[in-house]
């Protein structure tokens, strides 16, 4: 995927550096345009040694009459040449040139010749952000198929608290990605996916919990978006930023995430339990804080629900995925599992093996399919090994349709 990023004068600039390497990392290739403003910034030095390429900041060259010959096109030249046109920060002004069609400089001339996916990421003072002008020249760039993310909350440069932060630019990459380079291959599907840990209650204030970051899951959530699925996100308590276009149902213990992940099956086409549900939840918790004394304390402990067996007996023509996070016998316990919880697929990983356990942005997981096969996936990020998933899921589905 060729994107353009184009980068506005606010001091958020600094943070397109970091989203020119998280789009690189995901593949695709950028052209830098720099509007004057970002240049006191930002200098266009960093980019051209992020991407490798001329960054680009005039209209019209500086130099020879066939240098500016050559510029005085050149804004056709690239938007003919890429797919995707990024603008972050967009600052009021640029959003305001965009709505009116103003063309001054490169990046606003590029725009109106650029007929593919246009994303713009807003940032800028809470007050300037909220101001009827901003507001009618957003609503006016939407209504002409622009998309524009929404900026987050938070401490601005000014001081201010509230709307108006760039989003975390992996996030803004992500979006990028989803909503650039769809491969349409899950549009019409309902993925619904489970991801994260749970909580089990010992008193209001402690909880029975595991090490699972909900990473694998977020990144098969990101996957099903960009393929163009609509996608359900039930997730336990994590640290993360919602894939864009991931629809979310916070849960927190295995019995809420059993009852969320019901409430959707009948509109799921496809299932993918990756969370890591807790196998026990403490029998009665206390209603309030247990006092720390010298004796030693016990708790008793009832079996969670089985959502995965669960689900595998209703499943009717879903196609159905479980995790086994193990620590042995991969294969014999990801087999074990399929066939004991009616499941399609299952994706087992060594949990122990360094570098691939909770937390880690990589993953090396063996598929095991009910057609028997056993597929090993070298490692990779989460967000490389989520989409493989998706490509052999989707042939075992082929394969179990034409054997029934």
């Amino acid at each position: 995927m060729n994107v353009i990023l184009g980068v506005g004068g606010g001091i958020a600039a600094y943070k397109a550096a970091e989203l020119a390497r998280a789009l690189m990392e995901r593949g695709a290739n950028v052209q830098v345009v720099l509007t004057a403003a970002a240049g006191e910034f930002i200098r266009p030095l960093t980019f051209a040694a992020l991407t490798n390429r001329k960054v680009i900041t005039d209209l019209f060259g500086t130099g020879s009459a066939e240098e500016v010959l050559s510029s005085s096109v050149e804004h056709i030249r690239v938007a003919q040449e890429n797919d995707v046109l990024v603008v972050a920060p967009a600052t009021a002004d640029l959003l305001a040139k965009f709505a009116a069609g103003l063309a001054p400089d490169f990046l606003t001339t590029l725009y109106l010749a650029f007929t593919g996916r246009v994303i713009l990421a807003p940032a800028m003072n809470t007050n300037m952000w909220e101001h009827a002008a901003t507001r009618e020249n957003v609503a006016k760039l939407a209504a002409r198929g622009n998309v524009v993310l929404p900026p987050d909350e938070g401490l601005l440069a000014c001081g201010t608290t509230g709307a108006g932060r760039l989003p975390d630019p992996a996030w803004i990459a992500e979006a990028v990605v989803t909503i650039g380079e769809r491969r349409k291959d899950l549009e019409g599907e309902t993925v619904v996916i489970t991801a994260g840990p749970t909580q089990e209650a010992i008193d209001p204030v402690r909880f029975i919990s595991n090490h699972s970051s909900g990473k694998m899951g977020y990144a098969i959530a990101a996957a099903a978006a960009c393929r163009g699925a609509r996608v359900v996100l039930v997730s336990g308590p994590v640290n993360l930023d919602v894939p864009y276009g991931v629809e979310l149902v916070a849960v927190k213990s295995a019995a809420e995430m059993r009852d969320a992940v019901m409430r959707q099956l009948p509109e799921a086409t496809i299932i993918v339990k990756s969370a890591a549900v807790a196998d026990y939840h403490v029998a009665n918790p206390a209603a309030q804080k247990l006092k720390k004394t010298p004796a030693r304390m016990s708790l008793e402990l009832d079996p969670t629900v089985d959502i995965l067996a669960e689900v595998g007996r209703n499943k009717g023509d879903r196609l159905l995925i479980g995790f086994a996070a193990e620590t042995q016998n991969l294969v014999a316990e990801g087999r074990r599992k399929m066939e004991t919880k009616n499941a399609d697929m299952v994706v087992a990983n060594l949990v122990s093996k360094e570098g691939i356990g909770f937390g880690s942005d990589v993953n090396e997981v063996t598929l095991v399919l009910k057609t028997g096969e056993v597929i090993a996936l070298p490692r990779a990020t989460k967000r490389v090994v989520a989409d493989q998933i998706f490509d052999h899921a989707l042939r075992l589905r082929l394969a179990l349709h034409a054997r029934s």
